[in-house]
This record gives structure tokens, sequence and C-alpha cells, in this order.
């Protein structure tokens, strides 16, 4: 989209900023300080952002509306060389706010030089920033919305569809895999959530603001913020120019988001495997190996894991930078940019791989079945059992405990097993009526409660959960 900045210096770029000075910039100084290589990204906010400031310039009388019209004609203009790949980004003008400056007052001469009146970098960078963010989080809030249409989806197709539920990594209880499903569409709604919250505090306009005291020019922030389609305002100069705890939250809630998703992918990579033999997952989502002919890599799922490494590290990067800046602004926040795009490129990354991936997710039902019924996962339902029958729970555990003892060394599973092979003669109290409790559509249906795996309560957690996406 955009090319890569030119290092030759030129005399309007070395005039711009170098006033106060009596040399010219450090070769190495003048690359190591700029910007330009990763903030051009920010172009379409910037020349946005310049429109609205000198539409406010306008109606306050700072500029007339021939100076107006001539600064946006020149901004449009800009914007499409840049879109057309024509732009000469120069490193020597530091970043793109400079560049496109620059470029506007070779366009449209001494008029592109009033543009920044009661303006400074410190309050546009940040205005920049926001809304770029605002529109990412826009973004990102409709592939969340995607993919949890999807969850629920695959939910609702296998509500009644049994497995083991597992903790430590071990057969537990037997759930529904509509259940399960529903647990991760839990922790994405939750993250979604935050990330609302998020963009109201991101959506708030520091223009105005200037370098760190205000403008005596008394500027409409209000105005440039109804334009801009910010919520409010700023109402510190300080804080507004020097902060940047609405990209540290985003930061905070990518890697939240990713350690969900990360959870997620491990169990796809689990029960993709031959050992678990749970899931199919698509070809298309797979590759191979390049020595074994039979191997079928979920690398998708691998990565999303890997991913996650990177987006907790911008955090950690984000906080250390603010940590220790005294106010207002200081160059420091420059590093701001790259780990805030990194962290919205791979969560954008990973949301459209998964909203890919999730619809076509198989299970292999007779596997997971079977896994249920090995792991003795209807244990707690016949200490249930024996507890309703008037057993304290402890001796029930015990009867119980001794009960799957006996299946192990007989090779059956606890449904199999005899009224007195069940009770090892220590109770009188289990009757024919214990089988139905044993069973695992017996086991998965007793659980019809609010936030149970019965798959009633699975369909009824459904609906519900399509009312709020």
């Amino acid at each position: 989209m955009v090319n890569k900045a030119d290092h030759s210096e030129n005399t309007t770029d070395q005039g711009l900023l170098r006033g106060r000075f009596s040399e010219a910039t450090d070769e190495f100084v003048e690359v190591f300080t700029a910007s330009i290589s990763f903030d051009q990204r920010l172009y379409a906010e910037d020349i946005r952002g310049s429109l609205a400031h000198a539409q406010m310039l306008l109606k306050i009388k700072i500029l007339t509306s021939g100076e107006f019209d001539q600064i946006k004609g020149g901004l449009e203009a800009i914007k499409g060389e840049i879109e057309n790949n024509q732009m000469n980004w120069s490193v020597a003008l530091e970043d793109v706010h400079m560049n496109i400056e620059n470029r506007l007052i070779q366009l449209i001469g001494d008029t592109g030089k009033k543009l920044h009146t009661g303006r400074s970098r410190n309050d546009q960078v940040a205005t920049d920033i926001r809304l770029y963010l605002r529109d990412a989080i826009d973004q990102i809030l409709d592939l969340e919305s995607a993919l949890l249409h999807r969850l629920a989806d695959l939910a609702e197709l296998h509500h009644d569809t049994i497995l083991p539920g597992f903790t430590h990594l071990q057969a537990a209880q037997p759930i529904t895999f509509g259940h399960h499903l529903m647990a991760w569409f839990a922790m994405l709604n939750r993250d979604r959530s935050r990330l609302i919250d998020c963009r109201k505090r991101t959506n708030q306009l520091p223009l105005g603001a200037a370098a760190l005291a205000g403008t005596p020019y008394k500027p409409d922030r209000e105005y440039m913020a109804e334009l801009l389609e910010f919520e409010g305002v700023c109402e510190n100069s300080l804080d507004a120019v020097s902060d940047r705890d609405f990209a540290i939250e985003f930061c905070s809630v990518t890697a939240l988001t990713l350690t969900h998703m990360s959870r997620w992918c491990e169990e796809l990579i689990l029960w993709s495997s031959q050992q678990f033999s749970f899931i199919e997952l698509p070809d298309r989502f797979c590759t191979g190996s390049s020595i074994m002919p039979q191997k079928k890599n979920p690398d998708v799922p691998e990565l999303i894991r890997g991913k996650t490494g990177r987006v907790n590290g911008n955090l950690i990067s984000m906080l250390t930078l603010m940590k220790s800046q005294p106010l207002a602004y200081n160059k420091d926040n420059q590093e701001d940019k790259e780990p805030l795009f990194d962290s919205v490129d791979t969560l954008r990354d990973c949301l459209t791989a998964l909203v890919g991936l999730v619809p076509n997710i198989i299970p292999n039902k007779g596997n997971m079945r079977h896994a249920a019924l090995a792991g003795f996962t209807t244990a707690t339902d016949l200490a249930d059992y024996l507890v309703r029958k008037g057993l304290p729970f402890r001796d029930a555990h015990e009867v119980v405990g001794e009960a799957v003892q006996r299946a192990i060394e007989l090779g059956k599973p606890l449904e199999a097993l005899s009224i007195t092979e069940l009770a090892g003669g220590t109770s009188d109290i289990i009757d024919e009526d214990v089988y139905e409790v044993l069973s695992l559509t017996g086991s998965v249906a007793a659980r019809d409660h609010l936030g149970g795996t019965a798959p009633a309560q699975v369909l009824k957690a459904i609906a519900k959960a399509r009312e709020h996406i």
C-alpha cells in the first residue's frame, strides 16, 4: 500500500523542525528516532484528524473558507497518493504526521503551514491512535460475534453428544459436547464485553490538548469530537497527550482473549490426536510433514496457542513502557505502536482462523462415548444415588471407590457390574433403579438445572446466548 521510506534529505525536510538547531541531525540518530517505517499505518487516521482540526480552525475563524478548501483538497490528494503507492516517505521527516504536512505544503504552499495552528504532534498522534484502535476494535467485535454464532451453532448441533469432562486431564464426569462448546462461548463472550468497555474509554478525543497545556486559540473540542464521532473529550490536557492506558487495556483484553483461545486450541490439538481421536479437523486447516507422509498436523491451533506468547509480551512491553514516565509526553511513547499494532493483527488473524475452523469440526461420537464409559465417569452419580438412599456422602464415596476398583479388576464399566458387585456386600440399599443413573445419558440428563450439562439446559443456554450476541 505504501512505499518504503526514503532516506534522502532535502531542504524542505530539514527545515520544518530544525530552526533551533545549528547542525543537521546525525544520520544514525535520524534513522534511530524515526517512526515512519511503522506509523505509516496511521495515514488515514492522521488525515481524518487533520481535516477535523482544519474544519474547527475554520469555525473559530483561524482559517478562511478558501484556505480550508485548499487544505481539504490537499489532504484528499495526499490520501489518494498514499493509497496508490505514490507517496515518497522520508525518514528525515521522522513520522507520518510530518511527512503528510510536508507533502501538503509542497502541494498548496504556505496555506499548508497554517494547518498545525493550535495543535501539537502530541495530541495529534494520541488522536490518530485512538481513531485507529476504535476502528480496529469494531472489526474485532464483528469477528467475535461471528465466532460466537458459530460456537452456538455447533453446540446446538451436538447438544446431546456425550464425551467425558476432564479434571487433571483425567476423565471425570460425562458431559455433552454442546455444553463444553458453550464454556468456550462464555469465555469469549466475557472477552467481548471487556472489549466493548475498552472501546468506550478509547473513544475520547485528545485533540485540542496541544503539547501538554492546551492552546490560547480556544479550540472547540466538542465540535471536533462530534466530527470524529468521539463520545467525549479527554478533560485534562496533560493526561490527554501522555497516557496510553486505553492501548494497554486493549493489549490486556487481547492477552486474555488469546489465553482463552489458546486453551481451546490445546483441546483441539489433544482431541485431534490418535490418542484421543475425539474430533476430525478439516484438511484445509492442517498441514503435512516433510518426511512423514502419514502426518496431519493441527498447525492452525498450534500457531494460535503459540501466538498467545506474542500478545502476552506486547502487554508487558506496554506496561513497562509507561511505568516510569513523568508527565507529560515523552519520546518513549513512540514505542507504543508496534506492540499495539501487533496485538491488533494477531487477535484479528486468530479470530479469522477460528471463524473458519470451528464450524468444520467433526466430532467422533463413538470415540467420545467410549472414553466416557472407560473412565468410570458415572461414579459420582452412584455416590449421589447412595446419598439419596440415606448413606452419608463419605461412606458412599468409599463404597463407590471400592466398586470402581472391582470394575477395574473385572475389566468392566460400572454399569455392567451386578448389584452385588456394586455394593460389595456392605450395603443392601442398591436396587435395580441404580442402572438408570449409571448410564451416560441418565447421568447428563440428571444435571437439569441452570448451568448444568443436561441437553435440555444446553439448548436453553444457547437460546439465551443468541439473544445477547
